[in-house]
């Protein structure tokens, strides 16, 4: 306390500090998701915003103009085409019509991830988040790619994607980054954006990325592997702890059928449903469809709306039931990075940033595009050449769809291995470094040495104690040093540099849980 001279006789009080500086752990629950968004306004282009809830983001994302039972304003609106084939699609959906079979194809330029995922992620247990707008939907194609061809939207830019990534520079809250709309781009784009991605993540020490496997969409139970080893080509060899994978993608209930119509077929267009039903009038339940769709749209009838038509062909077409599950089924065919954020958000606030973000159920999932077996899990869990592990998503009777991986992408890192050791480092690291920023330009002596040890003594026996920490004792668990002949030597002290030492010991989690037996003889 600093010398006070008193002048005047009297009585003065002084108040001394009863307890000590203390770290305080920072947010550990905090995505920062980059994509397109509709509509976005220059104020938020480009900006990191945050938001507490879906409601929040339809709030800084409103749709432009007035939605009406006429013309009602969709934020998201795919597009899908039903293509010819000689038999029924074996992969991807498909439908027969009477002799005909038909694959339902997407444009690409229509297809994006963002507004489902970060619905998905709250749908998860998700909370604060920071949202980057990197542009609007654009233009679609309107018309359908050949059958097979990889979903690749051509509107989807790895520039845009990259300015939104050096925004979050700036922002130290943000712990995972989210980019739902990288797996729609080209393939040597995405390996790009994610080497940069862990670039970023691994000079701030701030985050982790999460990825999506672009071959998850259609995974081929036969070839799955190969997109498996062109992803793992992608991703390069440096800072791979600091990012992890997550295979396949998730059949969801996200969208629900009030948000589909006749409008998403054949890029809106009413005249080529009629046509495409003309060509197949032979068939009973086309020809059905064809004559109450033409009888609900005749001239003069003003009092058709869109979703009048829409509910009067769902009450009585079979066929247009069906097509709509079917559009419906593949528009809720989304990217497991969103869930992922709101898993490892609600793992985080239910028990801690040390507990393993898997062997736990995803809301809103129905179903996968493949059931993994464990041989098959095998072969994304480890790899011995490159060691970048794939996190399987998959479905156990009894039990529901499950997380069954919590590997960083370095899987032969016996240090690294395991997201919540990677993300209990970054934790105590970032929260002891701004704890300590307060000692900044403090006499580097004794005393200050002494109370940087003891307030994060405190801070580490607080987390050994909540179970973050292995070890039967707190000695066991972590050390900290500072001093000079420890840490420092005087040239140190001279140069102004103070030195602390922490060693933790982070809890791992059992992922081989091994039961022997042995017959006890009598």
């Amino acid at each position: 306390m600093a010398k006070v001279t008193y002048t005047t006789p009297g009585v003065y009080i002084q108040e001394k500090n009863a307890f000590p500086n203390s770290v305080v752990g920072i947010p550990t629950a905090i995505p920062a998701f980059i994509g397109y968004t509709y509509p976005v306004s220059k104020n938020l282009h480009n900006t990191a915003l945050k938001i507490s809830s879906f409601s929040d983001f339809l709030r800084y994302f409103p749709l432009p103009g007035k939605s009406t039972i006429a013309a009602p304003l969709k934020p998201y609106h795919p597009q899908y085409f039903l293509v010819e084939q000689h038999q029924m699609p074996t992969a991807g959906p498909g439908i027969q019509i009477g002799p005909r079979y038909y694959a339902l194809v997407p444009d690409p330029a229509s297809v994006y991830y963002l507004y489902n995922s970060i619905r998905w992620f709250y749908q998860n247990g998700g909370g604060d988040a920071y949202i980057v707008s990197v542009g609007s939907y654009d233009a679609t194609f309107g018309n359908p790619p050949p059958p097979g061809n990889p979903l690749i939207n051509p509107h989807v830019s790895l520039n845009d994607l990259l300015n939104g990534l050096k925004v979050l520079r700036a922002e130290a809250e943000p712990t995972m980054y989210v980019c739902p709309d990288a797996s729609l781009l080209p393939p040597g784009q995405l390996s790009t954006l994610m080497q940069s991605m862990l670039a970023q993540n691994a000079e701030l020490k701030t985050a982790i990325s999460l990825f999506d496997v672009p071959g998850g969409h259609q995974p081929n139970p036969a070839q799955f592997m190969s997109d498996i080893s062109d992803f793992r080509s992608m991703l390069g060899t440096e800072n791979l702890s600091f990012g992890a994978a997550y295979f396949p993608f998730v059949k969801t209930s996200v969208m629900d059928a009030r948000e589909m119509d006749y409008t998403n077929l054949f890029d809106g267009r009413l005249s080529s449903l009629i046509d495409f039903l003309e060509d197949n009038k032979a068939d009973r339940e086309a020809s059905s469809l064809l004559a109450t769709i033409q009888s609900l749209t005749k001239k003069g009838d003003s009092a058709m709306t869109i979703e009048k038509v829409h509910r009067a062909l769902v009450a009585t077409s079979p066929l247009y039931k069906k097509l709509m599950k079917l559009i419906l089924d593949e528009a809720n065919l989304l990217p497991p990075s969103g869930a992922m954020a709101g898993i490892i958000s609600r793992t985080d606030n239910s028990e801690g940033v040390w507990k393993a973000p898997a062997n736990t159920s995803i809301n809103s999932a129905i179903d996968l595009p493949i059931h993994l077996t464990n041989n098959q899990q095998s072969g994304l869990n480890t790899d011995p050449h490159t060691g970048k592990s794939i996190n399987a998503i998959r479905s156990f009777p009894g039990q529901g769809i499950l997380v069954w991986g919590a590997r960083t992408l370095a899987g032969n890192d016996n240090e690294w291995r395991y997201i919540p050791v990677r993300r209990t480092a970054m934790y105590i690291e970032q929260s002891c470094k701004l704890a300590t920023e307060a000692y900044v330009f403090e006499p580097n002596d004794a005393n200050t040495w002494t109370s940087i040890k003891n307030m994060l003594n405190n801070f580490l026996s607080g987390l050994w104690r909540e179970g973050a920490l292995a070890g039967a004792a707190a000695k066991q668990s972590y050390f900290v040093k500072c001093g000079l002949g420890t840490t420092m030597t005087q040239g140190d002290i001279h140069q102004g540099r103070l030195i602390v030492e922490i060693g933790f010991a982070p809890v791992r989690p059992a992922e081989f849980v091994v039961l022997r037996f042995g017959q006890k003889m009598q």
